[in-house]
């Protein structure tokens, strides 16, 4: 069965965790894309020949980058993926919320939780001390319950701001229909960039042997969008790279046959997706339609923060092996996390818990005055993905780099 014969219904029963259906999604988020910055939105699927969904979202004076993407399983989930993408961006270059100037000591004086996030600190910059003035923005621990403070210039997605002393990165920004909607998948997105970062810092051989068939999952779903990759003839690689937080992570890696052999392959030759939830499945589904994202981001020439030496970069040894992984049956016995998006984001956070992370950060970024959510989160305890920070790595990653795992 193709994702097409799969009735609305079934997908958004049990392929997705919004409260509404993207189409009553967009009708909502609809009159709120020309305020935000957002000109157009573009079916860009038929760019490449595999077929999955895959939509644009322009906005021409973003002060971060201007063409933002979306995917899913089918049009209209790669359509509200890509609008809602370029709402959450426009939100955070400039968040309509509260603000409190002071120092740390002074908020931790007057009885308040204050989070430096030296973790983020930019490349070239000292961290935040204790003594120094800021802005600072009210947060919600997610964790062991209360407010916490954090700097609002961790929270922004403002390259205009010159000279700022935090990383700015999309990690960890979400949207949703609802708060709690964005929440879930914020924490979600900060599970799957740790597991990444751990997956990477492995040994070569440990990568590999995480190589899994994507259809002992035994979905339809999944099946039919591994067809279409195959059918384009291309290859697809699943690596199973959940971390010991117990949260099903995935990533997907697409590219020509011939680049699992000795024949040159460039570096946009090969994509990569990665894709986290507390389902195996929806977790696959994710990291695969974001493989073939990836592959269109260079196609189209989507990105404005992609140079064009990257078109000539010759494939790097280490990816081009991952495509001679040998596949090995999933254990489909793991239990998936069931029930609704409460008991899904209180599954995700015990797990959270259990594997000894004490800190996460909920921002909003919104407050109320659109029909939409947009939050930061913030999980200092785990990996960043690659960025120019002063720290590249954590202890989780410097304690799995030496154990050559």
């Amino acid at each position: 069965m193709t994702a097409e014969g799969i009735s609305s219904g079934t997908i958004e029963r049990c392929y997705s965790d919004r409260i509404y259906s993207p189409e009553a999604t967009f009708e909502t988020i609809r009159p709120y894309l020309a305020p935000l910055g957002v000109t157009r939105l573009a079916r860009v699927t038929g760019l490449d020949r595999i077929g999955i969904p895959v939509w644009n979202a322009v906005v021409p004076n973003s002060r971060s980058i201007v063409i933002n993407q979306g995917k899913g399983i089918r049009d209209i989930d790669a359509k509200v993926s890509a609008a809602m993408e370029a709402l959450e961006r426009s939100v955070a270059c400039a968040p309509e919320i509260d603000t409190v100037t002071a120092t740390r000591a002074k908020l931790l004086a007057s009885g308040m939780r204050a989070e430096p996030l030296i973790c983020l600190t930019a490349a070239g910059h000292q961290d935040l001390g204790d003594g120094e003035e800021t802005s600072w923005v009210q947060g919600r621990e997610l964790i062991s319950g209360g407010e916490v403070w954090v700097p609002l210039d961790a929270a922004l997605l403002d390259r205009t701001v010159e000279n700022c002393r935090y990383w700015q990165s999309s990690d960890g920004l979400a949207s949703g229909n609802t708060l709690d909607e964005a929440i879930f998948h914020g924490v979600l997105e900060r599970i799957e960039r740790d597991a990444e970062t751990l997956w990477k810092v492995t040994s070569p051989t440990g990568r590999l042997a995480c190589c899994i068939d994507p259809r002992s999952l035994a979905d339809p779903v999944v099946d039919d969008l591994c067809a279409r990759i195959e059918d384009a003839g291309l290859l697809i690689q699943l690596f199973d790279i959940t971390s010991d937080i117990g949260i099903p992570c995935f990533v997907a890696i697409v590219g020509p046959r011939a680049a699992a052999g000795a024949a040159p392959c460039r570096f946009v030759d090969v994509a990569q997706g990665n894709g986290a939830h507390p389902h195996p499945v929806r977790a696959a589904i994710r990291a695969i339609t974001e493989a073939a994202q990836s592959r269109l981001t260079f196609i189209s020439g989507a990105r404005d923060d992609i140079f064009p030496e990257t078109f000539l970069r010759p494939l790097p040894e280490e990816t081009r092996r991952l495509l001679e992984g040998e596949p090995k049956p999933m254990d489909v016995k793991r239990e998936a996390a069931t029930g609704g998006l409460e008991q899904l984001l209180a599954h995700v956070l015990g797990r959270l818990q259990s594997a000894g992370i004490t800190s996460a950060i909920a921002l909003p970024l919104t407050r109320g005055e659109h029909p939409f959510a947009v939050c930061k989160i913030f999980i200092p305890e785990l990996e960043n993905p690659d960025g120019k920070r002063r720290r590249r790595f954590g202890p989780r990653a410097i304690s799995r780099s030496l154990s050559f795992k």
